[in-house]
C-alpha cells in the first residue's frame, strides 16, 4: 500500500486494467444484455426471483413459461460467466439448494437488472443487515457504538413492530440478518424473531460478547437456527479485556461462551477492535483463537463514535494500520483460519500481496483463492463488491427501527416502520451520495472502486460521509494536522 500507482505484484498495472476492463466488458455482455435486463424487469418480487433461480438450480420447478424461459436466460448467464471466471457452475448449483444463497443471487441479479453492471455494484436490497436489537447490555464497554446500558431503551420495537420490520426484510430481498446491540442475548423478543427469520430463509448470526452462550444457549441457538456466532475479545490478556469491558470476569465467561457455541456444531468467529493498546497482541490473539478452533479472526476497524469518541486517543495510524492489515494477510495466506478485517483496505493489502498465496479479499468479508491466471477477474470482482459497504451492500436497524447506513455512522436516513424500508433505500439522498465512488475525497484514487475509505472514520472525523478516511496510508498529512490538532488541543 505504500505505493499509491503499484498493482498486484504479479501483474503490472496496465495489464490489470486491461484485463479488467475485458472482463467488466463481458459481465456487461452476459448480465446487461437487454433481453437478459427485459426478462429480469419481467419479475416482479425478489421472492419470484429467488424461485426461478432455485428453478435454474434444479430444486424447484417452474411455475409457467415465464418462469422456464428467465430460467433458460440465467442458465445461458451463468455458464458464460462461469467460464469467464474459472469457477464450475455445478458448485454454484449445489450451493443454490440453500435459500440463503438464492436469496444472495436474486438479490444481485435484480441490481444489474435495475442499475445494470455498475462499479461498485448496486443493489436494489442491501445484501446484509445489521440488527442493533437492543440498546441493552450486561458489559459496559469502552468503545461501545451504542452507548449500551443495563436496560432496554423506552422507545425499543415491540415484538409485533418487530416481525413487521423482518416481512419487509423478507419483501426487499435481503439476505443475511446480524443480530447485534447492546448484547441481543438479554433481549426477551430475539429468540422468537430469530427463529422466525431463520424460517424464512434468512442467514442468520449473532454478535455478541458472548458471556451468556451457556450450553443450553448455544444448544437453543442452533436450534433456533443461527449458524453464525461472533464473539468480541479485544485481548488475549484477561485482566485487560476485562477492564475494557467494564466487567470482572468477563474474559473468561466469554471463552467459555465461545467453547459451548463450538460444542454444539456453531461456526464462531472472534472479534477484535484493533488500538494501540492492543495491536501489538495479534499474534497472541491468533494463537487463542486457534486454541478455541475459531473458524475465523475478524479485526474490527476502530471507529471513534459513541462512548468511541472518549478514546479517540487509541486509534491507529496509517502505518500502524497497513502493518495490521500485512500481518493478518500474512496470517490468511498461511492457511490455517480465515483472517479478516472491515478496514475496506485489506483489499489493496491483498491485490498487492496475492502471490504470496493467491488468495484474495476482494472485500474485508471474504477469502477467494485465486489462480495466477485469474487474478485480473479477482481484482473485476473486488471492484463489483467495492470495499467499504455501508449504505450499499448493508446498513444497520436500530432498536426503534431507525435506518442507518452503518452501525458505526450515526445518521438516521429514515425509519422503517414510519418511512418503508425500500423507500428509503432507493430514495435517500446519503444512500445516494455513499455509493457514488467518483463524487466524494477516494476520486481520484486508483483504488476507489475497490476499497473507497471507511465511511464511518471519514465522518467521525470531519462530520461528512464524502471526506477522506484518515487511516488510509494516502492520508498520512491529513493524519498528522488531526494528531497536531488533538496535541494543541491538549
Amino acid at each position: 500500500m505504500d505505493d499509491k500507482n503499484g498493482s498486484s505484484a504479479t501483474v503490472s498495472e496496465d495489464d490489470t486494467n486491461i484485463e479488467v476492463t475485458s472482463l467488466m466488458a463481458s459481465l456487461q455482455k452476459i448480465f446487461n444484455s437487454r433481453l437478459f435486463r427485459f426478462a429480469m424487469k419481467r419479475v416482479e418480487t425478489p421472492r419470484k426471483l429467488e424461485h426461478i433461480v432455485g428453478v435454474y438450480a434444479g430444486i424447484l420447478e417452474a411455475r409457467g413459461i415465464r418462469e422456464k424461459t428467465i430460467s433458460y436466460l440465467l442458465q445461458k448467464a451463468m455458464s458464460k460467466s462461469a467460464s469467464r471466471f474459472g469457477f464450475a457452475e455445478e458448485s454454484l448449483k449445489e450451493a443454490l439448494k440453500d435459500p440463503y444463497t438464492r436469496k444472495a443471487i436474486a438479490n444481485i441479479l435484480m441490481g444489474i437488472a435495475k442499475f445494470g453492471i455498475t462499479r461498485p455494484q448496486k443493489l436494489c436490497a442491501p445484501f446484509m443487515i445489521v440488527w442493533n436489537f437492543t440498546k441493552q447490555c450486561n458489559l459496559r464497554c469502552r468503545h461501545c457504538y451504542a452507548n449500551a446500558g443495563p436496560h432496554p431503551a423506552p422507545d425499543e420495537l415491540t415484538l409485533s413492530e418487530k416481525l413487521e420490520v423482518l416481512r419487509q426484510l423478507d419483501e426487499a430481498g435481503v439476505a443475511a440478518i446480524s443480530f447485534s446491540g447492546g448484547e441481543p442475548l438479554v433481549n426477551k423478543d430475539f429468540w422468537n424473531v430469530a427463529k422466525r427469520a431463520a424460517e424464512m430463509g434468512f442467514y442468520i448470526s449473532v454478535a455478541t460478547n458472548g458471556t451468556l452462550i451457556t450450553r443450553d444457549v448455544a444448544k437453543r441457538l442452533k436450534e433456533t437456527g443461527v449458524r453464525y456466532v461472533e464473539v468480541s475479545i479485544d485481548s488475549p490478556n484477561p485482566e485487560e479485556h476485562d477492564e475494557f469491558r467494564g466487567i470482572p470476569r468477563a474474559w473468561k465467561r466469554s471463552i467459555e461462551g465461545i467453547r459451548n457455541a463450538k460444542k454444539e456444531g456453531l461456526s464462531v468467529g472472534i472479534a477484535m477492535t484493533v488500538t494501540r493498546a492492543n495491536h501489538r497482541q495479534l499474534p497472541e490473539m491468533m494463537e487463542l483463537a486457534r486454541n478455541l478452533n475459531a473458524d475465523r479472526l475478524i479485526a474490527f476497524n476502530f471507529v471513534p463514535t459513541g462512548r468511541g469518541k472518549e478514546i479517540i486517543e487509541m486509534d491507529l495510524s496509517p502505518d500502524e494500520r497497513e502493518a495490521v492489515l500485512s500481518y493478518l494477510y500474512e496470517e490468511l495466506t498461511a492457511g490455517k483460519m480465515q483472517v479478516f478485517s472491515t478496514a475496506p483496505m485489506y483489499a489493496i493489502v491483498s491485490l498487492k500481496n496475492i502471490d504470496k498465496g493467491g488468495k484474495l479479499t476482494p472485500t474485508h468479508f471474504a477469502e477467494l483463492s485465486v489462480p495466477d491466471e485469474y487474478l485480473s477477474a479477482g481484482f473485476a470482482l473486488g471492484e463489483f463488491l467495492g470495499g467499504c459497504g455501508a449504505g450499499r451492500i448493508y446498513c444497520s436497524i436500530e432498536h426503534n427501527g431507525d435506518i442507518q447506513p452503518c452501525v458505526f455512522l450515526p445518521i438516521k436516513v429514515g425509519n422503517v416502520l414510519r418511512d418503508g424500508f425500500l423507500n428509503v433505500w432507493y430514495n435517500n439522498e446519503i444512500l445516494h451520495e455513499l455509493r457514488d465512488r467518483d463524487h466524494y475525497a477516494c476520486s481520484h484514487c486508483e483504488y476507489r472502486y475497490i476499497c473507497g475509505g471507511c465511511r464511518a472514520r471519514a465522518y467521525a472525523y470531519y462530520g461528512n460521509v464524502s471526506a477522506p478516511d484518515p487511516s488510509c496510508v494516502f492520508n498520512r498529512d491529513l493524519w498528522n494536522e488531526l494528531t497536531e490538532e488533538v496535541e494543541a488541543s491538549e
